[in-house]
C-alpha cells in the first residue's frame, strides 16, 4: 500500500469504530473528498485502486469498511446485531462528518457503489454533500432484478441465504465465495426488503427515513451498466425516488462503449477501466458534466 496512504479509525455515535483509510492528494490543495461507499458484502480494498487514481487526479478520497465486514468486522459477528440501514444512519453519516472535519470548507463529494449510492439518504447529515455519483444503486428489491436471471437471483439471496443465516447465525458469504461474510441483521434485511424502504423500519420512524432522504438536494449521476443484473433501469429509478430534492441524471452503459463484452455489476471498479470509466468520471467529479449524455434514460419511467 502506498506510504502516503494513512489508515484511520472513525467512531459513530453509537461508538462503533470503524477502519478505513484516507487517500490524501499530493499537491497544495485538493478539489474535494471523495468518499467512496462499497457494495454489500464487498471490501474496502476491492476499492483502492480507484481511490489511489482520485487522488493521482487532484482529489483526497476516504475508504472504508462497513461496521461487520473487513477491518470493520467484530470479534464474534454472530454476536454485533448490527442493520443494513445503520451502514447509513451510522457508518456514513459518521464518515461524511470525519470528511469535513479533516478538510474544512472543502467540497464533499460520494461515490457509491449498489446499496452504496442508496445509504447517504438514511444520514442525518446528507445535506453537506456536494455531489453524488452512483454505480448500479438500488436496494435489492427482487422484482427489479433482471429478467433473464430474476429467479436465480431470488433463489440465492431471498431463498438460501435466509436459510443460511438461520442455521450459522451469520451468512457466510466467504466459504461460498458469493460475498464476505455478513451480520445476520444485513443478510436478512437483504433478503426480505419490500418494495418500500421504509415499510422495513417501525411505523413510528417512516416519516424520518423519508424526511432525510428528501433532505439530500446533492446533484447525483446514476451510473448503471446494461447487463447489471441488480442495478436495472427499474431498480434505479426505484431508489432515484426517494431522492426526491436532488437534480438526478440517469445513463445506461453498454459493454461496447468501453471494448467490451460485459461489464455487469461489479467490474467497473477494476483497474482495467482506469483509461476508460475511472476518467470518466472525474468530468462530473470536477465539474458536474454527465460525461455519457448519448446515454441518458429517464429517471421516471
Amino acid at each position: 500500500m502506498d506510504k502516503a496512504v494513512e489508515p484511520v479509525a472513525i467512531t459513530c455515535r453509537d461508538g462503533v469504530v470503524l477502519a478505513g483509510h484516507f487517500w490524501p492528494f499530493a499537491g497544495a490543495d485538493s478539489a474535494g473528498t471523495v468518499i467512496v461507499n462499497a457494495a454489500t458484502g464487498v471490501l474496502a480494498r476491492y476499492y483502492h485502486r480507484y481511490a489511489r487514481f482520485l487522488a493521482e487526479q487532484g482529489f483526497d478520497a476516504i475508504t472504508y469498511d462497513y461496521r461487520g465486514i473487513g477491518l470493520s468486522r467484530p470479534h464474534d459477528i454472530r454476536r454485533c446485531g448490527y442493520r443494513w440501514r445503520e451502514w447509513g444512519s451510522q457508518d456514513f453519516e459518521a464518515v461524511l462528518q470525519y470528511a469535513g472535519q479533516r478538510r474544512p470548507g472543502r467540497p464533499l463529494f460520494v461515490v457509491g457503489h449498489s446499496i452504496g449510492g442508496f445509504l447517504p439518504g438514511f444520514a442525518g447529515n446528507a445535506a453537506s454533500i456536494d455531489r453524488m455519483l452512483t454505480v448500479g444503486a438500488q436496494y435489492a428489491y427482487w422484482p427489479d432484478y433482471a429478467h433473464g436471471r430474476r429467479l436465480r437471483l431470488l433463489w440465492r439471496w431471498h431463498v438460501l441465504m435466509p436459510l443460511l443465516t438461520a442455521i450459522c447465525g451469520y451468512f457466510p458469504g466467504r466459504r461460498l465465495g458469493w460475498l464476505e461474510d455478513l451480520p445476520a441483521g444485513i443478510a436478512l434485511e437483504w433478503s426480505f426488503r419490500r418494495r418500500r424502504v421504509e415499510d422495513s423500519h417501525p411505523r413510528r420512524e417512516r416519516g424520518e427515513v423519508l424526511a432525510r432522504f428528501a433532505a439530500v438536494s446533492a446533484p447525483i449521476l446514476a451510473v448503471t451498466a446494461s447487463d447489471d443484473e441488480f442495478g436495472t433501469v427499474p431498480a434505479v429509478r426505484r431508489a432515484l425516488a426517494y431522492y426526491s430534492s436532488s437534480a438526478a441524471t440517469a445513463v445506461r452503459l453498454l459493454p461496447q462503449d468501453y471494448g467490451l463484452s460485459e461489464i455487469g455489476h461489479f467490474s467497473l471498479f477494476h483497474d482495467r477501466h482506469r483509461a476508460g470509466f475511472w476518467r470518466d468520471t472525474l468530468a462530473w467529479l470536477r465539474d458536474g458534466v454527465n460525461p455519457w449524455p448519448h446515454r441518458r434514460f429517464e429517471t421516471k419511467g
